[in-house]
């Protein structure tokens, strides 16, 4: 504590924000209640704020050290660094969900005209399995799917999905079985036999079973779209 107050009047910073980690409850505002009385915290970063059931340690270190928390940590990645909005985290504890954090995260990463185009595609039944990948690509970007899944109005405290086990490896499986097929493999799926099947499923590292679930999928999404033209 004593380097961190030399350090401060050495170089004088603008602002000093403290990480703190939310899983560590009291102890979490503890410290910062310390940190604080010694430095003037400007602001503090929770980290592992990816369950709702952690709003606690935010409203506690707020109350004894009257700072504001300015970031939460959502997994483990730079990206998963975000604003913190006290009103979006209630809600999520509450059960309401925190749709505007999913709008701001699809914003992030959907290209609008790219969107347009694959919406036209799928009404003209142009649809390929390369764009099945590429929408595949821009959910993972996006974030961990339980997450998205949690921020959904209702469905954190829903009994039927409260235990449910999210697989995130499905998209990787995914991406490796559409990239291990031919270009007009990915064009025409009606091509794709056992043969092929048993190819694909060798170069990507899954199953045929996993081969068949996967067209089977893709088939479903552009009847849907034929049927919602």
């Amino acid at each position: 504590m004593a380097e961190l107050c030399n350090i401060k009047d050495a170089v004088n910073p603008s602002d000093i924000l403290l990480i703190a980690d939310a899983m560590t409850g009291q102890d979490a505002v503890n410290i910062a209640k310390s940190f604080d009385n010694t430095l003037n915290l400007g602001g503090i970063i929770l980290t592992k704020m990816d369950g709702d059931a952690r709003g606690g340690a935010a409203i506690s270190i707020k109350s004894i050290t009257n700072k504001p928390i300015k970031f939460i940590g959502v997994g483990e990645k730079l990206s998963e660094l975000e604003p913190f909005h006290p009103d979006r985290m209630s809600s999520k504890i509450l059960g309401m969900g925190d749709v505007l954090t999913i709008i701001e995260k699809a914003q992030s990463v959907v290209d609008e005209k790219k969107a347009v185009e694959l919406e036209k595609k799928l009404r003209k039944n142009e649809f390929t399995l390369d764009d099945f990948r590429d929408q595949m690509v821009q959910i993972r970007k996006m974030g961990s799917l339980k997450d998205l899944l949690g921020m959904i109005p209702g469905f954190s405290k829903n009994k039927q999905f409260k235990n449910l086990e999210v697989d995130e490896k499905e998209f990787v499986r995914i991406e490796a079985i559409i990239n291990s097929m031919t270009p007009l493999e990915r064009r025409q799926h009606t091509i794709i036999n056992g043969n092929r099947r048993k190819r694909i499923a060798k170069g990507s590292g899954t199953s045929i079973q996993d081969i068949n679930k996967l067209l089977k999928n893709y088939t479903q999404i552009i009847i849907k779209a034929a049927c919602a033209d």
